[in-house]
């Protein structure tokens, strides 16, 4: 009777150790999933075994509720993506990577549809039934990990850090009309701003890195250009400097490492600011470039966050892409050995 208390309890302990540990893991959104189905199961347990027909009552209307929801979940997030893969459409470059959330919400709406038609009715037995494993089993691995993703990305951005800092990075991202600050940079910048303000109001004044190199349609660096964003801000000039070389989040972070060695500031007694959906991934680049630090995140139009999510999601997925075509590979095993 006490098993599944402990185990919950166990479960919280270990998110707790991970996120302390580590900010930005899958791990913590894996832990926080089993916590929450944990929770579930006690819920579960004691409504069944108890003999309050109160209990008894919520269980079978939660049941239900969950049942209905997630079907309207699925459906509302089908039209959701369809929406928002329009709305990129319209207002951002014409490119595959803005029509992610288009072609998945289409695939989501008619994937009943063209599972009953492939292997139901076009593809001969008894390879329907392999196919059809392989691709249930696929499909149920993506969903489950990017809901731990999602989940681990939500997460990381609750960090907010505790002491003072020697050094704020701002990761730069492109230029309108190849030398202003875009809406989506001046969050960032207005997010690194914000504790640069609190500290320096506490006697405490952080270098300001604003990291960023000169695209191929861009007439200024990006760092520089956030520079002289940030300064006519109000921000004092000698607290803030150009990263101009990077080319992306890798070398932002290896190039604002140089900057702060230069400056002899402590490379682990910093912070990161870039959008939410960004945190998680640019962590990992940070302690790959030896700086053992954190993000902060500022807020996204709703409409672009959707599509964001899903091209980190991928992003992920490629970084990790042999560990993953291994399970897809143990699925094809799981799926053709029954048949052998």
């Amino acid at each position: 009777m006490f098993v599944l208390p402990i185990i919950f309890l166990i479960l919280v302990g270990l998110f707790s150790w991970s996120f302390y540990k580590h900010q930005a893991s899958l791990w913590n959104g894996f832990l926080a999933l089993m916590t929450l189905f944990s929770l579930a199961g006690n819920f579960v347990f004691f409504s069944i075994y108890s003999n309050s027909k109160l209990l008894h009552t919520i269980f079978l209307v939660t049941f239900i509720i969950t049942v209905v929801g997630i079907i309207i979940i699925y459906t509302f997030h089908a039209v959701i993506f369809i929406w928002n893969g329009i709305i990129v459409w319209i207002r951002e470059s014409h490119s595959l990577a803005n029509l992610l959330t288009l072609i998945l919400g289409i695939f989501m709406l008619l994937y009943p549809l063209i599972n009953f038609l492939l292997f139901h009715k076009l593809i001969p037995k008894p390879y329907n039934s392999i196919l059809e494993l392989i691709c249930n089993l696929s499909i149920f691995y993506l969903i489950s990990l990017f809901v731990i993703f999602s989940i681990s990305v939500w997460i990381c951005n609750f960090y907010r850090p505790k002491n003072y800092k020697d050094f704020i990075i701002v990761l730069g991202s492109g230029l309108l009309n190849g030398n202003q600050v875009s809406p989506l940079l001046a969050a960032r910048i207005q997010r690194a701003i914000d504790v640069y303000q609190q500290q320096a109001a506490e006697g405490h004044r952080p270098l300001i890195i604003c990291s960023g190199g000169q695209g191929g349609d861009e007439t200024t660096p990006e760092g520089v250009a956030m520079r002289d964003y940030v300064i006519a801000q109000g921000v004092d000039a000698n607290d803030v400097v150009a990263e101009d070389k990077s080319r992306n989040t890798i070398e932002n972070f290896a190039f604002s490492k140089q900057i702060v060695d230069q400056r002899q500031l402590d490379h682990n007694s910093g912070i990161f600011v870039s959008n939410n959906y960004h945190i998680y991934r640019a962590s990992s680049y940070a302690h790959q470039a030896g700086m053992n630090i954190y993000g902060l995140g500022a807020k996204t139009s709703f409409f672009f966050l959707p599509n964001a999510i899903i091209r980190e999601f991928i992003a992920i997925l490629m970084r990790h892409k042999l560990a993953n075509l291994m399970i897809v590979l143990a699925f094809i095993l799981i799926a053709v050995i029954p048949h052998l």
